[in-house]
């Protein structure tokens, strides 16, 4: 019996070694920590240690955000990482017109330094890692960071984490975009020349596939159109003048894992092979850490279901198995009620508990890449290897990957997917336990966690504070000269930096790049 994978070939009952793909870009398995890195980017992978164990959190007011870090810090998490507000996200004080309802909701609100201090009270940044879930604006982030870490004596290059930083998903698939593709690009080219020279642990960027999952994206096309943005990342920077080697070490990339365990342990597997590739056969990168594709992996909350939430954790605790056997370097595992609200602490508390059960309680981290050899497995990765190749050769058709979205090429291919998901839904050709199949009369009450609406007006009256106390004639100077530098080619950051640490505002700094760049208006295909 036949059946289908997500990226549409067919899965086999039986393989055996005639199943493999044979094709050009095929080398020898080869050793995990060794190029091309199918088996891991690390010689020893879990047997050393395991992954960074994260749980993405942030809602409300940067206080409460604070706790429930600390909470997560005390249960054994290893890493933290941020979820901003929507007005954050896209670069608006709390106090814009069109922030109004948003503020606190999806994550935390931060206006200006004084929020990320208390966002990090007590938090020793230099033990710990952090990845901030930001785009458009992840500069401004980024040195809000810096400064908080510079204020309590911790020296920039002592930092670890992450930005996302990565504009193009957001034209294709998120919609969290502020500038046109051309100028977010250039701010992004600005932050690898920042980050080399300011804050060399720093990853510069989180190229991500996640979005385009959540948005329909089947494995195939994922990891197809994340190394497409990639590639058009490292050819910016290398035209903006930079060493490919002194930023690629620095890049990092984000991909969901889904229920389907062996289909997403080849896409994995497939999408370090085809990194390395990319990076020596086409940039002609020379050092071996900027071969490899090292990723951070969240489990799929667009699998999560509001019917019968507790069944969530099941999803959950199989989808983290894929990361783990597919070699994540770090982990977020999704709270069981999050297709209702916010999880609440001990929902994010299970989901922690669901990575350190595998990790320390299962003997799965005894073994480097224990899929490898398998047929069903090599054959599995090279199929999607192939079926992704011949996508980012439509990419590349197109002008690559920025040129391709302005066709709306990368959208429509998603959109289509998820179109044809959502009907096999429908029909019950695609089983979701609990929504179309095993169903129950009536679901048990559950008491959500409910942002407080006030914190709007308490953020807001802050803003109006440090407004009334802080030096605006020189905030305004400040402002101006990000203006100039927006208007020529110096690196932004610097001037970014002073006037954050002047107490200019997220939407202020923001508005000065918006006064010289305007925004991006997308176009209408149908």
């Amino acid at each position: 019996m036949t059946s289908l994978s997500e990226s549409g070939f067919p899965i086999k009952s039986v393989y055996d070694g005639s199943d493999l793909v044979d094709f050009d870009a095929a080398a020898e398995l080869g050793e995990p920590g060794e190029y091309p890195y199918t088996r891991g980017v690390y010689a020893s992978m879990y047997t050393g240690r395991p992954w960074t164990m994260r749980q993405y959190a942030g809602f409300g007011t940067a206080a409460e955000s604070n706790e429930r870090y600390k909470q997560l810090l005390a249960a054994g998490t290893t890493g933290l990482s941020v979820a901003f507000d929507l007005p954050t996200q896209m670069g608006m004080d709390s106090d814009a017109p069109l922030a109004h309802g948003e503020v606190g909701k999806v994550g935390v609100a931060i206006d200006s330094i004084e929020d990320m201090r208390t966002l990090f009270n007590g938090i020793p940044l230099d033990q710990v890692s952090t990845s901030m879930t930001i785009n458009a604006p992840a500069a401004i982030l980024l040195l809000l960071y810096q400064l908080v870490a510079e204020e309590n004596g911790i020296d920039a290059s002592k930092l670890n984490g992450t930005i996302q930083n990565d504009v193009l998903k957001e034209y294709i698939a998120r919609g969290t975009y502020i500038y046109p593709p051309k100028e977010s690009v250039r701010l992004i080219t600005d932050i690898f020349a920042y980050c080399k020279d300011e804050l060399p642990n720093w990853n510069t960027i989180s190229i991500s596939g996640y979005h385009m999952a959540e948005a329909g994206a089947n494995p195939a096309q994922e990891i197809a159109f994340t190394l497409s943005n990639g590639k058009a990342y490292v050819q910016a920077a290398i035209d903006a003048g930079l060493d490919v080697d002194e930023f690629a070490p620095r890049l990092a990339f984000f991909f969901v894992s889904r229920t389907t365990i062996l289909e997403e342990i080849a896409k994995f597997r497939a999408a370090r092979r085809m990194w390395a590739r990319i990076m020596r056969e086409e940039f002609g990168a020379k050092n071996p850490k900027s071969w490899m594709l090292r990723f951070h992996t969240q489990t799929a909350g667009v699998q999560l279901t509001a019917q019968q939430p507790e069944v969530n954790l099941v999803r959950v605790a199989v989808q983290a198995l894929a990361a783990v056997f597919g070699g994540t370097q770090s982990l977020h595992t999704n709270s069981f009620d999050e297709a209702i609200a916010l999880p609440t602490e001990k929902a994010a508390r299970l989901a922690l508990r669901t990575q350190q059960v595998i990790a320390f309680e299962s003997d799965v981290t005894e073994v480097v890449d224990p899929f490898a050899g398998s047929y069903a497995m090599e054959s599995l990765t090279d199929q999607v290897e192939e079926v992704a190749l011949q996508l980012i050769a439509e990419v590349e058709a197109r002008g690559g990957a920025a040129a391709a979205i302005e066709q709306g090429y990368q959208k429509l291919e998603i959109e289509n997917t998820a179109y044809s998901i959502a009907q096999q839904i429908d029909a019950v050709e695609r089983v979701v336990v609990g929504v179309n199949k095993f169903a129950i009369d009536q679901e048990e009450p559950y008491e959500p966690l409910r942002v407080n609406p006030a914190i709007e007006a308490e953020q807001i009256s802050r803003l109006e504070k440090l407004r009334a106390e802080r030096d605006n004639q020189k905030v305004a100077q400040l402002l101006e000269t990000i203006s100039a530098t927006a208007q020529g080619s110096g690196n932004l950051l610097y001037p970014m930096k002073e006037a954050l640490k002047a107490k200019a505002t997220v939407g202020e700094v923001s508005d000065a790049l918006r006064k010289v760049w305007g925004v991006y208006v997308p176009k209408d295909f149908f």
